[in-house]
């Protein structure tokens, strides 16, 4: 809830797939590989089925040598019916 009460909606959208791409067309695998998790947990993560801890978060950005806010953006909307 926000501090006006409100209920408020977000997501988290990433930029995984460009930013692989642009790294040598590097596999999900390979990053998987890179990053300590799985081939199913990057699908997930680049997807939006699944939000990845901030500590694999920073592991991401770093290996892509990005800013967090490059890989991952936060969108939030506060639910006026609430």
């Amino acid at each position: 809830m926000s501090k006006t009460g409100k209920i408020s909606k977000f997501s988290i959208t990433n930029n995984i797939r460009k930013l692989r791409f642009h790294a040598n067309e590097m596999t999900q695998q390979e990053l998987a590989d890179k990053t300590g998790v799985t081939r199913q947990t990057i699908v997930a993560i680049e997807n939006g089925k699944y939000v990845p801890t901030l500590e694999l978060a920073f592991r991401i950005a770093r290996l892509f040598n990005t800013p967090l806010e490059e890989v991952f953006s936060f969108n939030s909307e506060e639910d006026p019916n609430k």
